[in-house]
This record gives C-alpha cells, sequence and structure tokens, in this order.
C-alpha cells in the first residue's frame, strides 16, 4: 500500500544491494569488531549482526547454515562467530553490538555517522572511555560520579571487574608518564609568554612617555613667543 509504514531504511537501493551492503558490514564487524559508517547503515548492519550472534548460540545445523548465508567468508569467520563471539556472549540474553554517534564522517554532506562494535570485545569504546574517566578521578583524589558509577556496573557485569582495573591502571600510568613532561613544558611556554609581554609593555610605557615629553617641548606659550 501505497504511503504506509516503512519497517526498514532502505539506504537508497534495491533489495538485492541493499542486502549486500548489510552483509558486506556485518562480515567487517565480525572481522574487526568496530567499524565505522553512517548511522542508517550501521542500524541497518546491527539488527543483521544481533541476528548472527543468535544462530551462534543456537549452534545447530540450520544456525550455522544461516550465519553462512550472512557472512561473506564464512570459511574464515564461521570459526570465530562460534568460537569466541558465542562463548563472549552465553550468559548474555541480548545486546551484543552497539551503535553510538559520531561526528560527520565526510566533511562536505555532513552525514550522520556513527560505530558499530561489539560490546565487550577488546575495542569497546565503551570499557575504554569509563576506565579513562575513572583514572582521571583517581589521579585527581576525585570520587566517582553517579554516572560514571552506572557506567562501571554495566560494562563488567558480563566482563568481570579484573579486566576494567587493568585498563584504568594502564591509563594511570600513560597519564603519569606524560603529565610531568607537558605540564613542564607548558609552564616553561607560560613564562616565556609572560616575560615577552612584560618586554612590550615596557616598550610601548616607554613610546608614551617619550611622546608625552615631546609634546610639552613642543608646547610653548604666547608670551614666550613675544
Amino acid at each position: 500500500m501505497a504511503g504506509g509504514l516503512v519497517k526498514y531504511r532502505h539506504l537508497s537501493r534495491n533489495s538485492a544491494a541493499r542486502k549486500a551492503l548489510l552483509r558486506g558490514l556485518v562480515s567487517k564487524l565480525v572481522e574487526h569488531e568496530h567499524i565505522q559508517t553512517t548511522y542508517a547503515k550501521a542500524k541497518e548492519a546491527q539488527r543483521l549482526a544481533e541476528k548472527l550472534i543468535t544462530h551462534a548460540k543456537k549452534d545447530n545445523e540450520q544456525g550455522r547454515r544461516s550465519a553462512q548465508a550472512i557472512l561473506y567468508t564464512p570459511n574464515l569467520l564461521l570459526p570465530k562467530v562460534f568460537g569466541v563471539l558465542k562463548h563472549r556472549y552465553k550468559d548474555r540474553a541480548g545486546g551484543y553490538t552497539r551503535v553510538v554517534r559520531t561526528e560527520p564522517k565526510n566533511v562536505y554532506d555532513q552525514g550522520e555517522s556513527a560505530i558499530l562494535e561489539f560490546v565487550d570485545g577488546p575495542k569497546d569504546s565503551r570499557f575504554m572511555i569509563t576506565a579513562k574517566a575513572v583514572a582521571r578521578q583517581q589521579l585527581l583524589g576525585q570520587q566517582p560520579t553517579f554516572i560514571t558509577t552506572r557506567s562501571i556496573k554495566k560494562i563488567t557485569q558480563f566482563r568481570g571487574a579484573q579486566e576494567f582495573q587493568a585498563m584504568v591502571r594502564k591509563f594511570m600510568k600513560l597519564d603519569t608518564e606524560t603529565t610531568g613532561p607537558v605540564s613542564k613544558a607548558a609552564d616553561e611556554e607560560t613564562a616565556q609568554l609572560a616575560d615577552r609581554a612584560k618586554g612590550d609593555a615596557r616598550r610601548v610605557t616607554d613610546a608614551i612617555a617619550a611622546s608625552s615629553s615631546k609634546n610639552g617641548s613642543d608646547a610653548v606659550s604666547p608670551s614666550a613667543r613675544s
């Protein structure tokens, strides 16, 4: 029926081209576990990636055939799907992927961009961002905020706290190694700018004083002229 509700995004492609595009995105997602594309493509590929993990968790003949039909290179990616990914999400009921909005990838058309990634993976952006925030708060002697505490609870629910603490210590070590030289260089640059500003101010003051004395000598009274 014309004008009806569309249940999925067509992505300006016909059915065959759309299916090929999504298969390619999901294949790259399984290979790299972290891809960047437009927001619309990421949301549509997310649906297909969730189905792929569901087929892997069933681990039967029908599931293997369905997963093989989704991937472009099943001979290379099926062992990872039915091995690493299956065991990673065996206790998770759903939500195996995450779409994170980012700045436009193309600066000319300003199209909405996003990152599609597997949660609890080696390239989980929320995991690394939360670890970075906790490391920063610990270095500053601050207590975690409510949002940080909630994020910690989410990312450690299926992954465990040991790996998270290791990532926090890694970020703290990096901050400790880089903060000293950077702050010292910043202090030296600030001192140089302050000395330069003092010199400029001194030269301006001398110029004003010289101009005032010159104007005073040039201003002769009428009685002195006569």
